[in-house]
């Protein structure tokens, strides 16, 4: 077999995996196929996997092959079976088409036709991960021999490895690292809660059965080389190490133990990391419906821990929170087990109730719900928040892409890693329409934190000549993925108008960003109309604060105004503060005032099928610090060309009686309608959460008064309906 070791060591213990994972569809019918090992090949039982189908040789995916897939096609070929299989053109890259992608097997099929996959030529592979196998020399009896010719491959680079590969390394002997040497584990003493152990320490939330078959038979070929002592879990350790040690093995001459077989693990992949829908991880938990989400992390599995309750989400008191109530929020949410229970508000604070105090777990819970927790938090404030980071797979993202010319490690110009004609080269991004979502990704992607700023001309930032080439270009992101190149981008013909060089994309990443929330009941309880005169209303005319049919010079017509209060909350760790300093702030004459950004907040007022009706906008004209939570000093006051900004632990208030705090409603009929809030709307200002951004309330309008109601902070995804452009395509 080839063995991957995962990058994440700790002590002496350790893991090597053996990929096995789930088929992402079958076919109805089984076409006529015929196999052959090509290739940088020595023998001729191994060799690069190739199909004939449609009167074309091409090559089959890694991605889901497994060592049953590997004995199918071994049998097809006319051997007694497989010895291993290799990933990442170990027997140099194919040519032609990429016939099959995720084949998945059960061991028991006649020929490779008959497993489950994505179809014939259904597949976003490339060449760098053709899949190998060496067959066990024995022929079947009476078996005809045939396609095992070599088709002169073409010798290539050294191929991608199989830290680039989009999904985890679920499965695999366990070993233990000592003195330097590799020793496998006896399963005599062995217990389903060391599974859970090693699951959880390397990423996943549980544990599943295997073909225990398979591994005898692999078993009996591997040198032994038991290390002397069993292990024993409770199933609640954050990793191996900390379990107890259990008793010596006596270990025979020829050096096997008891019943002679090694330890074997098989994870649940969380359905962030599985290829498909995770059926063991749906059935063991409960993901349609989260009770439980993180908020204000800068890394996935990281983040404020908030609950659900009555239809609100709110936050948990960090009174006894410990790594075992940690774990249950980690593995219900599709992680490993917590590497931190936090306290303190680490990851910032939360808004509205706080719903679970002294909660205590016994740490087999399916979720913290299930969990004992004092339904009194009184005394709990916002500043006890608690918060984790959980344990994740080791997907090697870090890997695959650089800051390159900056100031120190968290400055620089993107450049990532990818295959062109054949070859591993490193390249630019294009920074057309490249922003601040986008920054969040790559910075993330880099464990860097969040992005601070986004940048469109690297001119100063002087990188590695050899990588300034685009390599890609049209990049929209919505913010949630892990890496660059799992957000939208052109394929193989890259578009980019000003080429790289100079204007490539760049970043600015910093460990903390602000974060800020609406206070969705203020606004639901401060909303009235106004009928205002039209000659009072000329500074907001000039401001674009009123419809399109008001006119400049009507003075004697009024304007019908949807008037409120709005209280705007920094809940993150870093001040926020205007994208431009003070010198390109805008002076509005009529005001008398500085704008710092020139759009703040956008008002929506929108029918019930999401039709805009009406609209309106808010200039921070007057960014500051209205008030803030006790022992916080204000820091940011507008008054005599002050600075502008709001501080961590303030709010911002704009009263309803300021102007452009409204939208004109003149024109709109009387009916059922949306009512829509979004700050920071075009991503101007770095924050560690663009999900709370956005508030909504249901609307009625009788056409004399106005009900708004079930005012709540959404959920907004940037672009999750973005049209996709021609040539574009959305990678994994």
């Amino acid at each position: 077999l080839v063995w991957e070791q995962n990058p994440l060591e700790k002590g002496i213990f350790s893991v090597r995996k053996w990929d096995i994972l789930l088929p992402m569809s079958t076919w109805r019918s089984q076409p006529k196929i015929q196999l052959r090992l090509a290739g940088n090949k020595r023998k001729h039982y191994e060799g690069r996997l190739e199909v004939f189908y449609n009167n074309e040789w091409g090559t089959i995916c890694d991605d889901d092959f497994s060592i049953l897939a590997a004995q199918v096609a071994c049998r097809e070929l006319g051997f007694l079976g497989a010895v291993s299989w290799s990933p990442s053109a170990k027997f140099g890259q194919g040519e032609g088409r990429i016939w099959l992608d995720n084949v998945h097997c059960t061991g028991r099929e006649k020929s490779l036709a008959e497993c489950p996959s994505n179809g014939f030529g259904v597949s976003d592979c490339r060449h760098s991960e053709d899949v190998g196998v060496i067959c066990n020399q024995k022929r079947i009896p009476g078996h005809r021999f045939i396609n095992t010719m070599n088709n002169n491959a073409r010798g290539g680079p050294t191929p991608i490895s199989s830290h680039l590969k989009r999904i985890p390394v679920t499965e695999g002997y366990v070993e233990i690292k000592e003195r330097g040497k590799w020793r496998q584990i006896c399963d005599e003493e062995w217990t389903p809660l060391n599974n859970r152990v090693v699951c959880g320490m390397y990423g996943f939330p549980g544990e599943k059965n295997y073909n225990n078959k398979v591994y005898k038979s692999l078993s009996m070929r591997k040198k032994k080389n038991y290390w002397g002592f069993s292990v024993n879990c409770t199933g609640n350790e954050a990793h191996l190490s900390s379990c107890r040690l259990g008793k010596p093995l006596e270990l025979k001459r020829n050096g096997t133990c008891g019943r002679g077989l090694p330890v074997v693990v098989s994870c649940v992949p969380g359905r962030a990391f599985a290829p498909s829908s995770s059926t063991g991880f749906r059935k063991a938990y409960r993901p349609e419906q989260p009770l439980v989400r993180l908020r204000g992390g800068s890394n996935i599995g990281e983040g404020r821990v908030e609950v659900l309750k009555n239809g609100v989400w709110g936050t948990v008191c960090d009174d006894n929170w410990n790594l075992r109530a940690a774990t249950i929020v980690c593995r219900e949410l599709g992680f490993g087990s917590a590497k931190e229970a936090l306290t303190g508000a680490k990851l910032g604070q939360g808004m509205g109730p706080v719903h679970m105090n002294e909660v205590e777990c016994s740490g087999f819970e399916k979720s913290l719900t299930d969990c004992y927790f004092n339904n009194d938090a009184l005394g709990c404030s916002h500043e006890e928040d608690a918060a984790v980071r959980c344990n994740i797979p080791a997907m090697g993202f870090q890997k695959r892409i650089r800051l390159s010319g900056g100031r120190n490690p968290y400055e620089g110009r993107v450049e990532v890693l990818t295959e062109k004609n054949g070859s591993l080269v490193w390249g630019t991004v294009c920074s057309e329409n490249w922003g601040m979502v986008e920054a969040m990704v790559v910075c993330r992607q880099l464990g860097l934190g969040f992005a601070s700023y986004a940048f469109q001309e690297t001119w100063y930032w002087a990188g590695d000549a050899s990588a300034d080439n685009v390599v890609m270009s049209g990049v929209r992101c919505s913010g949630t993925e892990m890496s660059l190149p799992q957000c939208l981008h052109h394929g193989k013909h890259i578009s980019c108008p000003k080429g790289g060089g100079r204007f490539a994309a760049g970043v600015s990443c910093s460990d903390s960003a602000p974060d800020l929330v609406l206070n969705a009941q203020l606004v639901e309880h401060t909303t009235y109309l106004e009928d205002r005169p039209m000659y009072a209303l000329q500074c907001a005319l000039e401001e674009n604060c009123l419809s399109s049919t008001a006119k400049k010079n009507d003075h004697s017509s009024y304007r019908r105004l949807l008037r409120f209060s709005s209280q705007i909350h920094n809940v993150g760790r870093s001040d926020f503060r205007p994208k431009l300093g003070y010198h390109a702030w805008t002076w509005h004459e009529c005001h008398r005032h500085y704008h710092s950004m020139e759009v703040f907040t956008h008002y929506d007022l929108l029918s019930l099928n999401g039709t805009k009706v009406a609209e309106g906008h808010k200039a921070s004209f007057c960014l500051e610090d209205t008030q803030c939570d006790e022992g916080i000093q204000k820091r940011y006051v507008c008054a005599n060309f002050g600075e502008q900004g709001i501080t961590v632990g303030c709010w911002d208030t704009y009263r309803h009686d300021i102007d452009c705090q409204w939208i004109d409603i003149t024109d709109v009929k009387p009916g059922d309608y949306i009512f829509q809030v979004v700050i920071n709307p075009n991503y101007d200002v770095a924050e560690s959460d663009y999900s709370n951004n956005i508030m909504k309330c249901k609307c009625r309008y009788d056409g004399y008064r106005i009900w708004m109601y079930h005012c709540h902070t959404g959920e907004l995804q940037k672009k999750n309906c973005v049209e996709v452009l021609p040539g574009q395509f959305k990678s994994h």
